[in-house]
């Protein structure tokens, strides 16, 4: 979409080349000055006076008589920059009606050009603990399917489940060693990850143990026999565990794959890799020697036959290639598999694997008291973290709503529980280490979801309270000069420029994978409201500039939806 300030930024492009008589610059060259008061968007001279061989001053002055712009108030040369104060009146009513007319559109570009993207991610394991730092995956890996969808791409979410390792072998032999004849709980998902601690402290240091779970892998593998029929009726706990943590967390995929369902394939796979001198035999085992490539070894099978990961990962990227005729496949996993993936994306190349891979990877979560390890049970499980939240927030949410029935206190708790959950997880850049803090989490103030959240609570509320008609589009009258009446500081002016610069926080995100940006973005625009109503009287007198701070406003709203919809999170109309 040709977006305001794209449109602004092209025209003063072309003109600026119309009157020097060249292409010396294109619209990316114009940024926006450090500060509000040295005007809206900035033109450096560096380039032009260099190709023109002139001073940058001499340039500015002379582009200064020659820009002639409607929306343009006014042009200023500071110093060896050209910096242009765009018309209010026009950015308001140009803005404003985009906004109005796309509403939750507003932002979406189609920079992607419908290319087919893959995005696979919750790469959990059955049999394990589902903890807060799996959180992190998953949040960021929808967001980015939601930010890549938004540009324009055939955003395709998937899910990879590993459900075939030696750590299922590990908790069904715990099981059969110590909880066979034991009641079962509700929740039989989250009790086999308490069992996997168990397997992984009690199997440390017994050998006779790890001789067990050797056998219990193999006979998992021959897919016979009592072990194997317990592995398919545990494995059915684990994903109906996942798939709850899914729908509360409001997360979809378009196809759910398991390693099972891959390594026959995979072995196949690894057989003709063989025969092509690929893959080589290495004391009993079967490897990719990638030295040659800075790589090191790649293990596929072990010396005992038994298969690893990246057996199944081969049958699962071939089958990838062959259903979405891709033009990427991105997988989003931890900073710790960075090896792993460059091992692996060699192989898919010696191959003749034709798709684009690419490792998306994210840093760590840990606990204000140290990092999380499912194998020594020092996590906090998705379940227990929720139900803490949720009664912090429903306690809150009484004390402030006591006419409130419990539905819906439940309903705007659970919004503000998960709102903070995902944004935690996304509001500071992948490489960088998170921790959890509930308490932090969960303010209503600062750089939180449920500063955003009340935000546009807030904003609600007003729109409710006002009495004038909101026209479907805005008028001209709307627009009028008593618009900027009593503000000193120009701060509606600001808001609607920042506003302006959505659509290109959406393309930032999108180019870099980031959702820091968007996290980012939202807060400095819910500031700028904040502290805009508290200088402001938006409800008064004169109905005309009512309804232009309303449209206003309501704009704002609309933006702050649009922005937490890309990171998975949910509006709350009343808080």
């Amino acid at each position: 979409m040709n977006y305001t300030l794209n449109k602004y930024k092209k025209e003063i492009t072309e003109e600026v080349n119309r009157i020097l008589g060249s292409d010396l610059i294109v619209a990316g060259d114009i940024a926006y000055p450090p500060n509000p008061e040295m005007g809206d968007l900035s033109l450096p001279m560096f380039k032009l006076a260099k190709e023109l061989k002139k001073n940058p001053i001499e340039v500015a002055e002379d582009l200064m008589r020659n820009i002639k712009k409607d929306y343009i108030a006014c042009i200023k040369i500071v110093g060896p920059y050209l910096n242009f104060v765009l018309n209010n009146k026009k950015l308001a009513q140009s803005i404003l009606i985009e906004v109005q007319n796309q509403k939750d559109e507003y932002g979406t570009n189609d920079s992607g050009e419908n290319k087919k993207v893959m995005i696979e991610y919750s790469n959990v394991n059955t049999h394990k603990q589902f903890h807060v730092g799996h959180l992190r995956n998953i949040c960021y890996g929808d967001a980015i399917y939601r930010i890549l969808k938004a540009n324009g791409y055939i955003s395709v979410p998937v899910s990879y489940v590993n459900d075939f390792g030696i750590h299922v072998a590990k908790t069904l032999w715990a099981f059969l060693e110590f909880y066979k004849n034991e009641p079962l709980p509700e929740n039989k998902g989250k009790f086999l990850g308490d069992v996997y601690v168990r397997s992984v402290q009690e199997s440390e240091d017994n050998k006779f143990a790890k001789q067990m779970i050797e056998i219990i892998m193999k006979k998992i593998e021959s897919r016979k026999g009592e072990e194997y029929e317990l592995w398919k009726s545990t494995r059915k706990w684990s994903i109906q565990q996942f798939e709850n943590i899914h729908k509360e967390l409001g997360v979809k995929f378009e196809r759910k794959y398991y390693e099972s369902e891959y390594i026959e394939r995979g072995r196949e796979i690894v057989a003709e890799l063989i025969k092509r001198g690929i893959l080589v035999k290495s004391d009993g085992a079967i490897i990719a020697n990638l030295e040659d490539y800075d790589l090191g070894v790649l293990i596929f099978l072990r010396s005992d036959g038994t298969a690893t990961y990246p057996v199944a990962d081969l049958g699962l990227a071939m089958e990838k290639i062959k259903e979405f005729k891709l033009d990427q496949s991105i997988y989003v996993v931890d900073v710790r598999q960075s090896l792993h993936f460059k091992q692996l994306f060699k192989v898919f190349e010696l191959a003749g694997m034709k798709a684009d891979f690419k490792h998306l990877k994210h840093d760590f979560v840990k606990l204000p008291s140290g990092m999380m390890s499912s194998r020594s049970g020092n996590t906090v499980t998705y379940e227990d973290l929720i139900e803490q939240m949720m009664v912090y927030t429903k306690n809150e949410t009484k004390e402030r709503h006591e006419d409130w029935n419990e539905e819906k206190i439940t309903d705007v708790a659970k919004k503000i529980s998960i709102g903070a959950i995902k944004f935690e997880m996304l509001k500071v850049g992948v490489n960088q280490e998170i921790t959890f803090d509930i308490k932090n989490a969960l303010s209503f103030n600062g750089f939180t979801s449920a500063y955003l959240q009340y935000t546009y609570a807030r904003i609600n509320s007003i729109i409710n309270k006002s009495k004038v008609v909101r026209p479907r589009r805005i008028s001209q009258k709307t627009m009028k000069d008593c618009w900027l009446k009593n503000l000193e500081d120009n701060k509606e002016h600001q808001l609607i420029l920042k506003i302006a610069k959505y659509p290109e926080i959406v393309i930032m995100a999108g180019v870099k994978s980031d959702t820091s940006e968007v996290a980012k973005y939202l807060f400095e625009l819910a500031k700028d409201f904040n502290d805009y109503y508290h200088a402001t009287k938006i409800i008064q007198e004169d109905k005309d500039l009512e309804g232009a701070r309303i449209a206003l406003i309501a704009s704002i709203n609309q933006i702050i939806k649009n922005g937490l919809d890309l990171l998975g999170i949910g509006i709350v109309n009343e808080m």
